[in-house]
């Protein structure tokens, strides 16, 4: 009786977990007794966990201790060198300050708060730049401030899409001769519809959208140098150029 009774408990476990065997049914018990020590166990595996946070925590604390203070040793050099480059482009006034706060717990920088702070005028109170930069003002800090950081790190390519918002005529060509400078170190690519800004380009491309049935496509295509004259032409006067957009096209490529 005593027999029966377990082969019928075996049958029925068989039947519950869907073993065709003995065996496979030692295999799923096997597995499930694995699975069942590990809550046994969550009291050591939480104590575990916390040990190797608490350390990782010490060493990141410690990075972000030594970040800080290279951070601080380099802000002073840094707003000078972009209050030289405001100066170029025709902001001699303009003042960028940036303001370092310390943290009790870890984010994303460290254990400083970083606020980039912007006077425009002498007088100025110093305020986010979000909340006092015009959109040439912002341009132009933009600029400044990429092309600061791009000397300090490894950056093989730059992309400035529309940098040239709300500026013209001398601080274009100011921002033109600074891209041209800042290719000789990195390869710069500027999406723009200033013609002294795509005078000072290697090489000139020209982006355009076709309709082929129900689909737009955008397309792009390497100016040759009549190509570009008659583009930057375009940019000064219209389509068609005049005579005197394609004279200073010319004298702007020359």
């Amino acid at each position: 009786m005593e027999l029966q009774d377990r082969l019928n408990i075996i049958y029925k476990l068989q039947k519950k977990h869907g073993a065709g065997s003995v065996e496979e049914l030692l295999e799923i018990q096997a597995r499930l007794e694995d699975q069942t020590s590990g809550y046994t166990d969550l009291g050591e595996v939480i104590a575990k966990l916390e040990t190797e946070t608490a350390a990782q925590e010490s060493v990141l604390r410690e990075k972000a201790a030594t970040l800080s203070t290279r951070r601080k040793g380099v802000t002073g050099g840094f707003e000078t060198r972009v209050h030289g480059m405001l100066e170029q482009l025709s902001m001699p006034h303009a003042r960028l300050k940036v303001e370092i706060s310390d943290t009790a717990q870890l984010t994303a920088t460290g254990l400083d708060d970083v606020q980039f702070l912007f006077a425009s005028n002498v007088g100025s109170r110093f305020l986010p730049i979000k909340d006092v930069a015009s959109g040439g003002e912002l341009s132009r800090l933009t600029l400044c401030t990429k092309s600061l950081v791009a000397d300090a790190i490894p950056l093989p390519t730059l992309i400035f899409d529309e940098i040239d918002t709300g500026i013209s005529g001398d601080v274009s060509l100011k921002m033109g001769h600074i891209l041209k400078e800042l290719s000789e170190r990195h390869q710069v690519v500027s999406i723009t519809h200033t013609p002294q800004i795509a005078s000072r380009a290697d090489a000139h491309y020209f982006v355009y959208k076709t309709v082929d049935g129900n689909r737009t496509i955008t397309r792009i295509r390497l100016l040759n140098h009549d190509e570009r004259i008659r583009s930057i032409a375009v940019m000064l006067s219209g389509n068609p150029p005049s005579d005197s957009a394609l004279a200073t096209a010319r004298e702007l490529l020359n």
